[in-house]
């Protein structure tokens, strides 16, 4: 029986929970993952978890913080004066925003903390610092 090794082009259906038992995305709904393995398309944990996986075997893994998302940085949350916001933006906790560096590339934060003159935007994954449960299926191995 052919199992998953290092380099395949595999599809998975996944159900990806917080260790609490929360839901946070699942493909079973849509058509599975399809993904080449070795080419950092996803996170280290993740991709370790199918190796030698074989067709239809079903297994749950759980991802500590540093092979997922890794630990908070504190160094990505910055603080943003309100004057900087479009004037017709209504900042909410929670709120994704788009921030682009001197370099032209974007960046995704989330506000954290609304303050009188400024908003706390966080730069990390919404998942760093999150140890990470995966309930994994190998479809097939193409």
């Amino acid at each position: 029986m052919s199992t998953v090794k290092e380099n395949d082009v595999v599809k998975v259906h996944y159900t990806g929970k917080l260790t609490n038992g929360q839901v946070f995305d699942s493909s079973l709904e849509r058509e599975p993952l399809k993904v080449e393995l070795g080419k950092g398309q996803l996170i280290p944990g993740f991709e370790r978890g199918l190796i030698d996986m074989a067709v239809n075997e079903k297994k749950t893994i759980t991802i500590p913080q540093k092979d997922a998302y890794g630990e908070v940085n504190d160094k990505l949350f910055h603080k943003v004066s309100k004057s900087q916001l479009p004037e017709d933006m209504n900042p909410e906790v929670g709120m994704g925003l788009v921030g682009t560096d001197a370099q032209g590339d974007q960046q995704q934060f989330r506000i954290v903390q609304i303050e009188d003159q400024n908003i706390i935007v966080d730069g990390n994954h919404p998942l760093a610092g999150q140890d990470l449960v995966f309930d994994l299926e190998v479809v097939e191995i193409v």
